[in-house]
């Protein structure tokens, strides 16, 4: 509902009812530098952060499909 992702959608992926966080696919997104190891080749990759349970709006993808 604001910020840099205002207006997007995407479909939850975890939530953290602890400390009231949500994460969505492909909304705020952060790079995430990973040094390299025996599995894996490192290097910078993109990655979802939490955003703040009040920052998320739920929509009803099913009423949509309805009013067609």
């Amino acid at each position: 509902m604001t910020g840099k992702d205002k207006g997007k959608t995407g479909e939850i992926l975890e939530i953290d009812r602890k400390l009231n966080r949500i994460k969505v696919k492909t909304i705020n997104m952060i790079k995430k530098h990973l040094k390299p190891t025996k599995d894996n080749k490192g290097g910078i990759i993109s990655k979802e952060n939490f955003i703040n349970w009040s920052n998320v709006k739920n929509l009803d993808v099913d009423k949509k499909e309805k009013k067609k």
